[in-house]
């Protein structure tokens, strides 16, 4: 499903045009990635939580010539499902 799909499913369920629903979607989709490089969790009971994960540097290897380098340290959004949809 893309995002197409998932503003048509709204569309149906709600009563939405789709041009509404597309919107709303992506206005949903705005909000949860604002608030998480706002280094803010956003949690959607019965579906999971959206949260900013950070990573220290550390070394890694080069597989092709072998030679150990440092990667960056960085900041990444992570999921974590909720049970409900951790037993599909």
């Amino acid at each position: 499903m893309n995002k197409s799909d998932l503003a048509k499913a709204v569309s149906e369920k709600t009563g939405l045009s789709r041009t509404q629903a597309g919107e709303a979607v992506d206005a949903a989709i705005d909000a949860i990635i604002g608030s998480v490089k706002g280094n803010d969790s956003v949690q959607l009971a019965g579906f999971g939580t959206f949260y900013a994960k950070h990573r220290e540097a550390r070394e890694v290897r080069n597989p092709r010539t072998g030679e150990k380098m440092m990667s960056k340290a960085r900041t990444q959004a992570a999921f974590r499902p909720a049970a409900a949809l951790k037993d599909i």
